[in-house]
């Protein structure tokens, strides 16, 4: 199953805690990133890799549910999201060397 970077990062840093975790924890994110978008673009970026990450069984969400959309406040790990996190704890980064 191929991850993006935010998605890696997400499951990375939900694999060491307990029980649900804010969404929040998530925004620090792009604080490393040497170009990174406006702050309005980051939060619908981080939605969006949640929602996605939700759909391939990796995570549950838990927030609020109006007639249109879906605000997750918190998430926590499944089963097979833990299995993938161990996964990429031992993974190691490959570097792309230009000739």
């Amino acid at each position: 199953m191929k991850l993006s970077t935010l998605q890696k990062h997400i499951l990375r840093e939900s694999y060491g805690q307990a029980g649900k975790i804010l969404r929040s924890r998530f925004d620090k994110f792009y604080s490393t990133q040497k170009t990174a978008p406006a702050k309005d673009e980051q939060i619908k970026i981080i939605s969006r890799s949640i929602d996605r990450l939700i759909n391939k069984g990796l995570l549950v969400g838990y927030g609020e549910k109006t007639r249109y959309k879906w605000f997750i406040r918190e998430i926590k790990l499944t089963s097979a999201g833990r299995r993938s996190a161990k996964k990429l704890q031992g993974e190691q980064t490959k570097f792309i060397f230009k000739k």
